[in-house]
């Protein structure tokens, strides 16, 4: 049977997808979120396309003591990958402007969370000598912008740890690869922006990814051979020559 996959941030977007993919593959699944109405629906549909478990369990990657209980449960279920999805942007406002909450926020969902996550099961994944870390980090991991004062750093912080870790691991057979996806019209600027119609403008006149898309390049990571590590892969869509260069019609 396949292993089984843990993927945080799993109640809607990227990791919707993620659970959806890995479940038409046979592979058990341990989803975590905040929103657990929405995660227990995605944990159903994961089950109808194919998953023989699918288990979705209250998740919030700010919490320490969250991260533990959640992770604690996970590795009763013998995970093989483990995919840190959950974060996101909060705002738009420039360093000299950015609110505390967002700040800590950004900081908090996206790197502590990961770090947290990452150190709760990679000694189990270490010990079995058989896993994969999938850390979904960003275009913004490659570059910066104005208004990403903080989020930029932290995703060049996510694509950090990748590296560290895929050093830290050299012997192990653990892999560690690191996804990094442009624009993708996901709840990503709903969240970040406000509001729907702010969100919709910012893919006006372009095509971006879609969380399809992201899946596809993330299963395909993780069905390579075991000798095979897919160290980094960075998508956008055809439309996005850079973090600011995009083409709209």
């Amino acid at each position: 049977m396949p292993g089984t996959v843990v993927i945080t941030g799993a109640s809607s977007g990227f990791g919707e997808a993620f659970a959806l993919a890995f479940g038409r593959l046979g592979h058990p699944l341990v989803l975590g979120a905040r929103r657990t109405d929405r995660l227990a629906k995605v944990a159903e549909a994961a089950r109808k396309a194919g998953s023989p478990r699918a288990i979705a369990l209250p998740l919030d990657v700010r919490v320490r003591e969250s991260i533990h209980k959640f992770a604690v449960a996970a590795e009763l279920e013998t995970p093989e990958i483990l995919i840190n999805n959950a974060g996101g942007a909060l705002g738009r406002a420039p360093v000299a402007e950015v609110e505390d909450d967002d700040l800590v926020g950004m900081i908090e969902a996206n790197l502590t969370g990961l770090l947290r996550m990452t150190r709760e099961l990679l000694p189990g994944l270490i010990r079995r000598k058989k896993g994969h870390v999938i850390n979904i980090s960003s275009l913004a991991a490659h570059g910066v912008y104005e208004g990403g004062g903080v989020y930029a750093p932290v995703k060049h912080a996510v694509r950090a740890v990748s590296q560290a870790l895929r050093l830290e691991l050299s012997g192990t057979d653990v892999r560690v690869t690191d996804v990094a996806p442009g624009m993708a019209e996901t709840e990503f600027s709903v969240v970040r922006l406000g509001s729907e119609e702010k969100a919709k403008s910012v893919y006006a006149g372009m095509r971006p990814l879609t969380a399809q898309d992201v899946s596809d390049v993330v299963v395909w990571a993780a069905t390579r051979p075991p000798h095979v590590n897919i160290s980094e892969v960075v998508l956008t869509p055809t439309d996005q020559a850079g973090l600011t260069k995009v083409h709209r019609r």
